[in-house]
């Protein structure tokens, strides 16, 4: 009766079942163990990721171009290891395209333009260096449009304007910055027919994002609008139109960022061969006291850095021997 009861009595298992049972509850165990702090670490690291991307900006603000300079690739790489367990996280996609565009247009391209005369072969690498950065911020971008729109990235080549039409305000800063890291890759990739094809899902971006706000980062769309602008007319572009969104610009910054004067005197001055209207906007750029306006003065630095180099190779941007000639007016904007 004793062993009838082990072996085949209610709640009773055979010694070979005991044992087995045995060893699936400790893998269950073990498992349960595992799965829990799998899910405390994803935890742990979406309180990170959310903290990183959503506190302070300490670099904008900072007057040391060289200690962000060598401060940021550390960053991004931080957050793209946590997007390795939180692929979606919207805060982190938009942080690594964001901060992939500026640290390329800021320290690589800037680079190559400086050693353009005097390195045309490093000038050359490091452009290509930041094509590669700007395709990896751009893909960042496109996956946050993805999580909300899947399919758009496709889409936006094909019917660039109808997919930029689905785009919400909530998305207006991942919008942003996915056309700007596009644009900058077709900047330096004119020789790549591939990417510089893409422009009109650039130029649907902007404009879908000056219909949601046109005062989106104190006006930074309408300066992203001047560079578009400035293109031949047979790709769309209008130097007048190009001059309207820099008033903009300037006017929805209070006259306070660099930025604005710089690029029209780069694109639209050069464009037209008026040298005086580029030394004037360049002097304006240059005018601006970068400590006026604490969250740009990192800004603010690097581009007056570019305004100087630019006047410095003034000569190889206009035909004529130096006399300046003002023939278009810009009204103060301020």
């Amino acid at each position: 009766m004793m062993t009838s009861r082990r072996r085949g009595g209610k709640g009773c298992l055979p010694a070979g079942s005991r044992a087995r049972a045995t060893g699936a509850v400790l893998v269950a165990l073990v498992l349960g163990s595992t799965a829990c702090g799998c899910s405390i670490q994803r935890m742990a690291v979406k309180s990170m990721a959310n903290s990183l991307t959503t506190g302070p900006d300490v670099f904008s603000s900072d007057d040391d171009p060289e200690l962000v300079r060598d401060a940021i690739p550390f960053g991004l790489k931080t957050l793209e290891s946590l997007l390795q367990t939180l692929p979606r996280h919207e805060g982190l996609l938009l942080s690594l395209c964001r901060g992939y565009t500026q640290y390329a247009y800021a320290f690589i391209q800037l680079d190559a333009e400086s050693l353009e005369n005097t390195d045309r072969e490093g000038a050359g690498r490091l452009r290509a260096r930041a094509l590669k950065l700007y395709l990896r911020a751009r893909g960042y971008g496109l996956r946050g449009l993805e999580l909300r729109h899947p399919g758009i990235s496709e889409e936006l080549k094909l019917r660039p304007e109808q997919a930029a039409a689905k785009l919400t305000l909530p998305e207006l800063p991942m919008l942003y910055w996915t056309a700007a890291a596009w644009g900058s890759a077709i900047s330096v990739a004119k020789d790549r027919p591939d990417i510089t094809a893409d422009l009109a899902a650039v130029k649907a971006l902007m404009v879908r994002g000056l219909a949601l706000r046109e005062d989106f980062d104190h006006g930074a769309i309408h300066e992203a609008m001047i560079v578009l602008e400035s293109l031949p007319a047979a790709m769309g572009g209008s130097p007048d139109r190009a001059r309207d969104h820099f008033r903009r610009a300037v006017a929805l910054s209070s006259g306070q960022r660099a930025s604005p004067y710089v690029t029209l005197a780069e694109s639209v001055s050069v464009m037209q061969q008026n040298r005086a209207e580029f030394e004037r906007l360049l002097r304006q750029a240059l005018a601006i006291d970068p400590d006026r306006n604490p969250p740009t003065r990192l800004e603010t630095i690097l581009t007056q850095q570019k305004a100087r180099a630019l006047l410095a190779r003034e000569d190889e941007f206009f035909l004529d021997s130096g006399a300046p000639s003002d023939s278009v007016k810009i009204e103060d904007s301020k």
